[in-house]
């Protein structure tokens, strides 16, 4: 009952005018950022970070969050009409969204894509309001030296999950943490890796540093790319209803999406892509008709489009009440949150509440909003895909320098922008995973706090930290993510020498 009137007193906040706009503001570009292959959310709420410096804590959150879900539902709409996902959350929907699209059935594919994310969001907002304060108030139990232990198997575990080398996983996300140690020392307030420069003992900036690997970085690559503009199939609106059966075929998979999704979105990693192929596999398993999956099966669609809305909900859980994200997204909305003073954390909620309940009923009204552009409107969105894209390419880099010169106006974020840029475009075509070193920046402030504050607790001694209970436990937890690799390698080496010499 507490949580309900939390959520109520959330709304009263969220319905204000400026918040109403800048939640509309959020969800709008989200869809137009979906629609569009290549930028993405991380890339685009790093974009507009600096535009919010103008507005309030609260309505600069409901944006940026806007942005986040809003790129969720565009997605669907390239994956669905010409078979390019948006958005990696798309992939799945691509599958039998086309062969939908193909045999006519393009609005039916896109009218349950559209509510099955509102139906998915609803239900996610409502598991995040009685989630979030329980996890929080638990939280709140922790010292430094279980936040530290957290924080640092949490920063494994992301860069683990990043897919790839395991190596190059956490060389990024050392460079990530290498960059948040530049500036000032917390303790001693002495300067470091500053090379005597004084704009530098402020620190690297989380805003140039991700506008550099997500804006610049995706502009030189894609300006090496020779694409032309793919065939879009048309849709009218009076072809946006499904039948009676594909509404009976569809729901049941939006519930049960929804459910995975908001699971897996509580857990580190990619949730909203992890989230889309479970809910695939499971409607695939179940189904009496397996073999109409890959064809065109309506609940190939419903089911991964709800997964993914509702894991952008569950991942929202650990950064309201934990203050900390597990989604290089949410790590985004994290930086955002610091650069406009606010300090996260579980007591966000006592602290703050205009943000954190503000900010959860500005979700499902974002979701609403959605529900209404995207099923009038989907034409004029698919339409955004005939724009040429080298105006397109020339906007963000615009928006990139102006953005990040307007962080500090500081001409040593410009240099900083470029470099990483240029450092981005050379590890995508090394193959790198750039999110951890966007994870690394974020995260690293609140590793040194947590370890110094803890070594001052124990007069500089490390064992009686580590000997806390959960503490080890946590610790022993990130030393078997480390070591599970060599461990599976070893045994199956062990198992296929094993099995040649008995065959010898």
């Amino acid at each position: 009952m507490e949580s309900l009137q939390h959520l109520a007193y959330g709304f009263a906040v969220a319905l204000q005018f400026h918040n109403l706009m800048a939640c509309f503001a959020g969800v709008l570009i989200g869809t137009v950022v979906g629609v569009l292959p290549g930028i993405g959310p991380i890339g685009t709420m790093a974009l507009l970070t600096p535009t919010t410096f103008a507005l309030e804590p609260t309505a600069a959150m409901i944006m940026l969050a806007g942005i986040y879900y809003g790129c969720m539902y565009g997605g669907s709409t390239t994956s669905i009409l010409i078979n390019v996902p948006g958005e990696a959350t798309s992939v799945v929907t691509a599958i039998d969204g086309y062969q939908m699209a193909k045999k006519g059935r393009a609005g039916a594919a896109l009218a349950v894509s559209a509510v099955g994310s509102f139906v998915a969001g609803t239900i996610g907002v409502i598991a995040l309001v009685f989630f979030a304060p329980v996890l929080a108030e638990t939280a709140l139990k922790f010292g430094p030296p279980e936040y530290f232990a957290l924080i640092l198997v949490g920063l494994i575990l992301l860069s683990r999950l990043g897919g790839g080398s395991v190596i190059k996983s956490f060389f990024m996300a050392g460079l990530g943490l290498l960059l948040a140690s530049v500036g000032m020392e917390p303790l001693s307030g002495l300067p470091r890796f500053t090379f005597g420069n004084l704009e530098l003992s402020q620190g690297v900036g989380l805003v140039p540093v991700a506008m550099g690997l997500y804006g610049i970085g995706e502009v030189l690559s894609i300006a090496e790319r020779v694409s032309g503009v793919q065939e879009t199939l048309r849709v009218k609106f009076r072809e946006l209803f499904p039948t009676l059966g594909e509404w009976k075929k569809a729901f049941p998979p939006m519930f049960r999406g929804a459910g995975i999704g908001f699971f897996i979105g509580l857990i580190p990693g990619p949730a909203t892509i992890l989230s889309t192929f479970a809910a695939y596999t499971l409607e695939q398993k179940i189904s009496k008709h397996p073999e109409e999956f890959g064809k065109g099966a309506i609940e190939g669609v419903a089911g991964p489009e709800s997964a993914n809305n509702s894991a952008s909900a569950g991942a929202m859980v650990p950064l309201l009440a934990l203050g900390l994200p597990f989604a290089p997204t949410t790590a985004m909305l994290l930086g955002a949150l610091v650069i406009h003073g606010v300090q996260p954390g579980p007591l966000l909620m006592s602290q703050r509440p205009e943000i954190f309940w503000g900010l959860i009923a500005s979700m499902y009204i974002g979701n609403f909003m959605l529900l209404i552009l995207n099923l009038p409107l989907v034409g004029l969105f698919a339409s955004i895909l005939r724009l040429p894209q080298h105006i397109l390419m020339g906007l963000i880099i615009v928006f990139c320098l102006v953005g990040a010169y307007s962080f500090n106006n500081s001409v040593l974020d410009l240099h900083i922008l470029i470099g990483m840029g240029v450092l981005g475009y050379i590890l995508r075509k090394l193959k790198f995973d750039l999110a951890p070193i966007i994870l690394g920046l974020v995260l690293g402030p609140m590793l040194e706090n947590s370890l110094a504050q803890s070594l001052h607790m124990y007069g500089g001694h490390i064992l009686p930290i580590m000997a806390r209970p959960l503490t080890a436990t946590l610790l022993v937890i990130g030393g078997v993510i480390i070591l599970l690799p060599i461990i599976i390698r070893t045994v199956k080496g062990f198992c296929h020498t094993r099995n040649r010499n008995l065959s010898q």
